[in-house]
């Protein structure tokens, strides 16, 4: 049995909350912090598992994946897609996650920019 396709992985940074609650509204998401194999990967293998995926990644951690990405495209090769984010425009609280996981459902409900984009900002809940 093939496992159900995937839109858009949680880098470690995000509770595994955040996954289930948009599991609920049937978005194919899953976050690397439930997933053991996922955890104990480096940042370039987590890429290439995500691009081996065709989807996008959820990251507050620009400085590590942007470089990754443009390396890989300079090399011509498949890139994933990455979606920043910041602790700034959504804290980190265990108490306080509708409005992340509100701006993610609007994303994903918008769709993914199209290619050759590689890289968007989840900002708010406006889209």
């Amino acid at each position: 049995m093939t496992p159900a396709p995937v839109e858009l992985v949680l880098d470690e940074m995000f509770s595994p909350k955040i996954a289930e609650a948009l599991r609920d509204r049937h978005r194919k998401v899953i976050a690397v912090a439930e997933r053991t194999d996922l955890r104990a990967m480096t940042d370039d293998d987590l890429y290439a598992w995500v691009t081996a995926r065709r989807c996008w990644l959820l990251t507050e951690n620009v400085k590590d994946f942007r470089p990754i990405m443009l390396r890989t495209l300079q090399t011509g090769g498949a890139a994933a897609g990455l979606l920043f984010t910041s602790s700034r425009t959504f804290p980190r609280s265990r108490h306080k996650v509708s409005p992340l996981i509100e701006a993610i459902d609007a994303w994903l409900a918008k769709g993914p920019p199209a290619p050759p984009l590689t890289e968007d900002w989840l900002l708010n809940a406006e889209y």
